[in-house]
């Protein structure tokens, strides 16, 4: 597209949607990690469609906040591209990720949810131009999360912890750490988050990534671009997790059933009780 006609599509998207509030963009890279959400906002009030990039960006009202809820893909240039054209092209006020992820802290257990604070490339290796891990330019390895909107993050986490765990906890069956037959009820965790454009699936990779960011609670692959980006812009950003595997040598098999099976209902009840509660940003951030 030129630039001409990408600022032509610009002028028609919907930049304040409902009462003249800016959106809130809400993103996902694969169709089960949205949960119902785009259901539900066709359920609430008319849904704008709009085609950009091979995606699909939705626009319309979600639990009462005007949003643009659309799939980043997988992997950290998707997931970039899919912020800038929501920075650029729908103005969105701040933006939330939300999907599944590898557990590598040693508390960090399938079914948990972890919520980032910061979030780091594991893969970024320009040195000795650089620092391992360092963003050529821009001078730093961590990226922080926005400590408002991650606050509310949490306490979404942790309501719908409260009111779901225990069901489904006995839907995946994982067992407590002394090994007996209780079921330990899933988890929130808070800290450092890392994303790289490779799906960690090997006891060696996992030992290599545990020793080279000792602190990393999860592993994904798109989390730490999307950061980036919305510190390149000063848009507030927050990114949960729900734990699918623990990045070893079973995790294709253990993704590939928590996404089919339980990764649709941690996003949905998350992402319902964080709109419920959702403080739009305060006027001039």
């Amino acid at each position: 597209m030129s630039a001409q006609g990408f600022h032509g599509l610009k002028r028609q998207v919907p930049l304040k949607v409902a009462d003249g509030r800016r959106p809130l963009g809400v993103l996902a890279a694969l169709p089960e990690e949205l949960g119902d959400l785009v259901a539900a906002m066709r359920a609430q009030s008319a849904v704008e469609s709009i085609t950009l990039g091979r995606r699909e960006y939705h626009v319309g009202l979600a639990y009462g906040v005007p949003c643009v809820v659309t799939l980043a893909r997988v992997g950290k240039v998707a997931a970039a591209a899919t912020v800038s054209a929501l920075i650029h092209v729908f103005d969105v006020e701040a933006v939330v990720f939300t999907g599944v992820a590898g557990g590598v802290g040693d508390a960090v257990r399938v079914g948990d949810v972890v919520v980032a604070q910061t979030l780091l490339q594991h893969d970024l290796d320009a040195s000795p131009l650089f620092a391992r891990f360092e963003v050529p330019l821009l001078g730093r390895t961590h990226f922080a999360a926005d400590a408002r909107l991650t606050a509310q993050l949490a306490n979404a986490c942790e309501q719908f912890l409260a009111q779901q765990g225990a069901a489904l906890a006995a839907r995946f069956g994982v067992s407590d750490v002394s090994g007996t037959s209780s079921t330990r009820l899933p988890q929130l965790h808070q800290g450092l988050v890392v994303s790289g454009d490779q799906f960690v699936a090997s006891a060696s990779a996992h030992a290599a990534l545990k020793m080279a960011v000792p602190e990393a609670l999860a592993v994904e692959m798109e989390g730490a671009a999307i950061a980036q980006i919305c510190y390149e812009y000063g848009l507030p950003c927050a990114v949960v997790r729900t734990v699918s595997d623990t990045a070893d040598h079973a995790a294709p098999a253990s993704f590939e059933a928590f996404l089919a099976t339980l990764a649709a209902s941690y996003s949905s009840g998350i992402l319902q009780h964080f709109l419920v509660a959702y403080q739009p940003q305060p006027a001039g951030s």
